[in-house]
């Protein structure tokens, strides 16, 4: 009977976990129009560094 309420416990414990875990990652998430922002800066700078070691 105490492994019953032991794996009921755990179980309760994991799912709160994993909700828990998917609102932080949904809270948290950056937006895409952030992200191709901060792509197309990093590739500007690349460029901008390949054309100066070929000069």
């Amino acid at each position: 009977m105490l492994a019953k309420i032991w794996k009921k416990l755990g179980i309760f414990i994991l799912i709160v976990a994993c909700i828990f875990n998917i609102m932080f990652k949904l809270v948290k998430r950056i937006s895409l129009n952030t992200q191709l922002k901060e792509s197309v800066s990093y590739i500007q700078e690349e460029y901008e560094e390949m054309q100066n070691k070929t000069k």
